[in-house]
């Protein structure tokens, strides 16, 4: 049991530095074609953040783990909203922009209701509802760029994105690290999902258990660090801005 533990942690530094290299990389290759440094934050790192998750849920779901699949996207967006929004909370009072109270918390709790009709309709999410669910999030990183564009609050507060694009380097260097990012992530999601499985298996316990909890919180492990680290800074408007665009993702 402790070495199948100590394999997920080694399954989740992989998944959090690949997700770090797969920013860095595309980051750098989006600043020499000039695309704007916010259009890079609002996407390529928002993004990021969740390619743990994103890896460990097409893992599960080709390796023929469903419950892993669907309990990882779950329990992560509830470790996002009570967890990680509690801790930053705590730490100092979170301010909610007017935009976020009359835009993108109504947008939330409406793509939380598709996902809720979409789940109870049927045995299983189609490939179409699949592709119900993907334009949706296109739509949504389309409005977050046109709010980028406009000026918002955001893109003035958000220096930790900022710290995060201005790491540049040669096109070959940009291209490795895209490379590494995505065998890192790609390991590390091998790896947690396997080494998950079996822990389920010798507790006796269903897989969606362990999605829901260990890895939920460990794929979350991104989304927490940016968001206490902000939450300490008093920038109160990344934390939740990261946590809503998130649970888009």
């Amino acid at each position: 049991m402790v070495f199948e533990i100590i394999w997920i942690i080694v399954g989740f530094c992989l998944l959090m530095k690949g997700a770090d290299f797969l920013v860095d990389g595309s980051s750098s290759v989006a600043k020499r074609f000039h695309i704007p440094e916010i259009i890079i934050g609002l996407t390529i790192v928002s993004i990021g953040t969740s390619m743990p998750e994103l890896f460990v849920s097409i893992t599960s779901a080709m390796e023929q783990h469903s419950d892993m699949a669907v309990g990882n996207v779950i329990g992560s967006n509830v470790c996002n909203l009570l967890l990680i929004l509690g801790l930053s909370a705590i730490i100092m009072e979170i301010e909610f922009k007017r935009e976020t109270r009359l835009i993108e918390i109504p947008l939330t709790l409406v793509v939380t209701i598709i996902l809720f009709v979409i789940c109870n309709v049927g045995a299983n999410i189609t490939r179409i509802e699949g592709a119900i669910l993907i334009s949706l999030f296109v739509l949504f990183i389309g409005y977050t760029i046109y709010m980028g564009k406009k000026g918002e609050q955001f893109e003035k507060k958000d220096t930790l994105v900022e710290v995060q694009t201005q790491k540049q380097g040669s096109a070959i260097k940009a291209i490795g690290f895209i490379i590494l990012g995505i065998v890192g992530l790609k390991i590390g999601g091998d790896v947690t999902v396997n080494h998950a499985v079996t822990i389920a298996q010798t507790l006796g316990i269903s897989e969606k258990v362990i999605s829901l909890t260990i890895i939920a919180i460990g794929t979350s492990l991104p989304e927490l660090v940016t968001s206490v680290t902000a939450a300490f800074k008093g920038d109160s408007d990344i934390a939740i801005r990261k946590y809503i665009r998130v649970e888009y993702l």
